[in-house]
């Protein structure tokens, strides 16, 4: 659990307001859930970070299938999701921040999925970060535009892991999880 709480003051155009901040101490355990969000799979990742060291808790995917009805495909989503957010109980909640591609509607239906699982978050009051596809590779494996392949095979040593978690949304989920424990110290820039 995380034992330190630190509260700054911000002063901007004459406001003043407090942030509260939770502050990793070393040593403490911190268990985070990942998640790569995607209407037909959303790729999931519960990693306990403790020290310096990664333990993998749990990971998988919640799939839905092509052809249901959108509000129903973002259900099961919402539902299973928050299953598993009451069942661990994760201190942090970190989503990949959505990546615009040239598909409009794919990043419009992504948008949907990504909304669904920050609500369900939300909704248990699970602190919620984001970070970018840019700050996650750059946390695995050291330089921002690396390779997909580069970066599973960083999940999996650091993760202790025999094989890449399959499918490629849950490598990608649990390397959210591993960015996020490293951000620790600085979660509150990446606060949603």
């Amino acid at each position: 659990m995380l034992k330190a709480l630190q509260v700054f003051t911000f002063y901007r155009k004459k406001v003043i307001f407090n942030v509260q901040v939770r502050i990793y101490v070393w040593g403490d355990t911190l268990l985070i859930m990942g998640i790569d969000p995607g209407i037909a799979i959303l790729g999931y990742g519960l990693v306990e970070y403790k020290g310096n060291s990664f333990k993998v808790i749990d990971y998988g995917a919640v799939t839905t299938e092509a052809g249901t009805p959108m509000s129903l495909r973002l259900s099961i989503i919402h539902r299973q999701l928050t299953e598993l957010l009451e069942q661990h109980k994760p201190e942090a909640f970190a989503i990949e921040e959505l990546f615009f591609n040239k598909n409009i509607k794919t990043a419009l239906t992504v948008g949907h999925a990504r909304g669904v699982a920050v609500v369900a978050a939300a909704n248990l009051g699970v602190p919620i970060y984001e970070y970018t596809p840019l700050q996650v590779k750059q946390a695995i494996v050291g330089y921002g535009r690396a390779e997909k392949k580069q970066m599973q095979q960083m999940v999996k040593l650091l993760l202790n892991l025999k094989e890449v978690p399959k499918p490629d949304d849950v490598a990608d989920a649990l390397a959210v999880a591993i960015c996020h424990g490293n951000s620790s110290n600085f979660s509150h820039l990446f606060k949603l």
